[in-house]
């Protein structure tokens, strides 16, 4: 069972996710969430808010075991770009692009077993009941 969580529209360069992304791809959730907590950039913040948002997700939505939980891929898209001009010299102006990303992360976790009934035919029922073993008692002390 795959669990997608998406954050868009995030005030960050996706060149500068990446980096944080790459880190955490295929490990398990909660060793992904040790690092990002310790990581002193401002990506691992956005990452690790959708992280446990898909987190989430799996355990509420799909009643997933978060101890089982993979991070299958982390994916930084890129989002619209912001186009802002600085004046310069001689009156002309320099673009400035404030760029944005969208984060999206896949997990992976199986799903929980459900018990299986198992039914036995009326047949076994039947030579197990108390009477018949009565019944076949005495003919194994005649012979």
């Amino acid at each position: 069972m795959e669990v997608k969580s998406t954050t868009k529209f995030v005030r960050l360069s996706p060149k500068k996710a990446r980096d944080v992304a790459r880190e955490i791809q295929g490990m398990p959730v909660s060793n992904a969430l040790d690092i990002l907590t310790f990581t002193p950039k401002k990506a691992a913040v956005l990452i690790g808010k959708t992280l446990k948002t898909a987190i989430a997700d799996a355990e509420n939505n799909f009643s997933l075991d978060t101890n089982t939980l993979v991070i299958k891929e982390a994916v930084i898209g890129a989002g619209p770009t912001l186009r802002r001009f600085k004046p310069r010299a001689k009156g002309s102006a320099g673009p400035i692009l404030k760029r944005t990303s969208h984060i999206s992360i896949t997990l992976v976790g199986s799903a929980p077993e459900k018990k299986k009934t198992i039914r036995k035919s009326p047949a076994k029922k039947a030579a197990k009941t108390p009477a018949a073993e009565t019944q076949a008692a005495p003919a194994e002390e005649q012979a």
